[in-house]
Formats: C-alpha cells, sequence, structure tokens
C-alpha cells in the first residue's frame, strides 16, 4: 500500500512540476528572444519591460486591458471550442464580424424596447454567427471540403456581404462616416465599475465572458456531448466503432462554436461604440486563434493568455516614449506564441520518457511478497 501511494504521490508531483514548468519556459524563452531584438535595435531591454510594466498598472490601462480581453477571451472560446475536435475554424473572424452587422442593423432599428432589445440584438448575434459557421460543417461533411480552406474562404465572404449591408441596407451617412444606425441608449449594456480610480467602467459583458468560460468546461468535461466531441477529437475511427455519429459531431461543433463567435464583438457594440461602422474592430478572430494556442483551450489558460494579449495591445503605446516602435510588441507575442507550442511539445516529450522510465524501474524492481503490505 505504501508503494502505491509512493507512485501515486510521485506522479502528482511530476505532473504539477511539468504544468508549471511549461509556461515558464515559454515566458523566460519570449523575454530572451525579445531581448535580444531590442539590443539589435539600439534599445535597452530593461528599460523598456519597466516601461511597460509601469503603464499597464495604472487604472485607467488596467480597465482597459480588462475591456479589451473580453472580446478576445469569447473569440478564444470559439476557436477552443473547434480546436478541442480538431476542427480549425478559421472562420470566427468572418463569423463576428456578419454577426455584428446584422445585429447592428437590428439593434439599431429598435424593434423592441431597452433590456427586450439587447436580448434581440444578442440573439441575433449567435444566430448569424452559427448560421454562417454550419456552412463549413455541412461542406465539410457531405463534400469533404476542409473546413479551414472553407471558413478562410467564407471570412473573404463575409466581409463582402457585411459591406453590401451596410451600403445598401443598414448604413445611415454621418457626414463621411457610413455606420449603422446607433442603438438606442436604452439598449445600451451597462459598465461595472471594477477598477477603482479608473475613468471608465468595465464592460458589462465580463460577467458574460465568465459565463461563457464556466459553460465551456462544463460542456466539455461534464456532458456525454463533451465527452463525444473529445473523443472524436481523439481519435476518429474509435469514436464510430463506440457510436458516435462524426457527421453530427462536426455540423454542431461548428455550430456553436459560430455561435460563441458571433458573440465575440458584442462587447464592443453594445458596450462601447453602438453601433457598427468601420472603425469596428477587426481581427478578433485571428487574436482568438493565438489566445487559444496560448491557454492550451484551457478556460482559464485562456483567460490569462487573454489578459496577456490584450496588456501587451494596450501598452505598446507606451513604447513609443523610448523611441521604441510599438511593433516590438507585435513581434513579442509571435515570439510568445512559438515559444507556448515549443514549451509544451518538450514538457511532453519529457513527461512521456519520464513516465517510460519510471514503468520500466517498477518492472525491474523486485516484487513484495504477499502479505507484506500488511
Amino acid at each position: 500500500m505504501s508503494s502505491f501511494l509512493d507512485r501515486l504521490t510521485g506522479r502528482v508531483r511530476l505532473g504539477g512540476w511539468l504544468a508549471v514548468a511549461a509556461p515558464v519556459i515559454a515566458i523566460l524563452f519570449a523575454v530572451l528572444i525579445t531581448s535580444a531584438v531590442l539590443l539589435v535595435a539600439g534599445n535597452d531591454p530593461v528599460e523598456a519591460f519597466r516601461t511597460l510594466a509601469d503603464y499597464g498598472s495604472q487604472p485607467p490601462t488596467m480597465a482597459l486591458i480588462l475591456n479589451t480581453s473580453v472580446g478576445y477571451y469569447i473569440s478564444a472560446l470559439a476557436v477552443a471550442v473547434g480546436f478541442r475536435m480538431n476542427l480549425f475554424n478559421i472562420g470566427v473572424d468572418g463569423q463576428y464580424r456578419l454577426a455584428a452587422v446584422v445585429a447592428a442593423g437590428l439593434g439599431g432599428a429598435a424593434v423592441l424596447p431597452g433590456v427586450l432589445n439587447i436580448v434581440l440584438t444578442i440573439v441575433c448575434a449567435v444566430v448569424v454567427g452559427a448560421l454562417w459557421a454550419a456552412i463549413a460543417g455541412v461542406l465539410k461533411v457531405t463534400r469533404g471540403v476542409s473546413e479551414v480552406i472553407s471558413t478562410i474562404m467564407l471570412n473573404a465572404i463575409a466581409t463582402g456581404v457585411g459591406s453590401w449591408l451596410v451600403s445598401n441596407y443598414f448604413g445611415v451617412l454621418n457626414g463621411n462616416d457610413l455606420a449603422t444606425r446607433p442603438i438606442p441608449d436604452d439598449a445600451h449594456v451597462p459598465g461595472i465599475p471594477l477598477v477603482a480610480g479608473a475613468p471608465q467602467p468595465v464592460n458589462g459583458f465580463i460577467v458574460l465572458a465568465v459565463i461563457l468560460g464556466a459553460a465551456y468546461y462544463v460542456l466539455l468535461n461534464r456532458t456525454r456531448f463533451g465527452f463525444d466531441l473529445r473523443a472524436t477529437g481523439q481519435s476518429e475511427t474509435a469514436a464510430v466503432a463506440s457510436g458516435v455519429n462524426v457527421r453530427r459531431m462536426v455540423v454542431a461543433t461548428m455550430v456553436i462554436s459560430g455561435a460563441v463567435a458571433g458573440l465575440s464583438g458584442m462587447p464592443e457594440l453594445l458596450g462601447a461604440s453602438f453601433k457598427y461602422s468601420n472603425n469596428f474592430p477587426t481581427g478578433l478572430g485571428f487574436t482568438g486563434i493565438a489566445i487559444a494556442l496560448l491557454g492550451r483551450n484551457n478556460p482559464v489558460g485562456m483567460a490569462v493568455g487573454a489578459l496577456l494579449w490584450a496588456f501587451l495591445d494596450t501598452s505598446s503605446d507606451a513604447l513609443q516614449l523610448l523611441n521604441i516602435s510599438k511593433e516590438i510588441v507585435q513581434i513579442m507575442q509571435g515570439v510568445i506564441v512559438l515559444s507556448v507550442i515549443v514549451a509544451y511539445e518538450l514538457v511532453h516529450r519529457y513527461r512521456i520518457v519520464a513516465e517510460q522510465r519510471r514503468v520500466s524501474r517498477e518492472l525491474a524492481a523486485p516484487a513484495e511478497p504477499e502479505g507484506a503490505a500488511a
């Protein structure tokens, strides 16, 4: 009994150590590479990192980081749903932008008053995102079209369709700015004063982001659907043998991913700009891919990744005070993603080797005589 407990304790210690080692290695490697780039550019790395830290610790910047991270996190959740089934939904960008256009047009029309208009706008975004993602799922199961190719093409189509809708149906001219009608004041999602000393509140959709993260965890780890989804992602052949309808799972997973993607633009639409225009944020889908990789599809890990990404994005302007190009931050972001991928792969290989050595030692050890444990 004692030997069994010792082995179990050793596995727990090994797993915990490796779980911490991977992100630490990634961060150290990213800092090292970024410092080398700064040195080559003739800048002081220590001063640059100190400036980033000082700027990011100010209350206004902290509130901005939280607001920026909300959309990033929801987008990462949309990508992660597909990743868990080995589906690469590259079309989150088109799904949330088209959903935002239609939702903005409906919300600006004020068909319903107040809170009902908020609900209607959100439901509209969810439905549009789900239907647009479903196209890629149906193409995959009926014609064998790779979801990577179809979602990339659908991104371009969504951009064109969105522009056409704004130009011909939803848009109104305000000077030289073409945008949808503003959503009425009674349909704005109120902010939350989470950061003391910040002039602006935190976007109220942070509550929805937390709920979505919890729902993501429960769906994938506490439901039969989540089990089938993960099983299909790990081995489609084994899933089919166990009775899983893989074709239906592909479509359902893409629909769920698209539905979550449709929510990515809602923090901006209902909590900040209240209309869709040329200034509406772009690229959330591709940022979500990076954050999903950074967080290893874990809801907590992706939350940390979203905060880190938002911190780097919002703090980049501070580097210009040191005559450092803010594109250095983009280099840092890319290095972080690559570092995480490499670090987790190294740790994964080390875990396999360590497990093989442990099994070899146990097989080589003399067996305890019966009754010795008693």
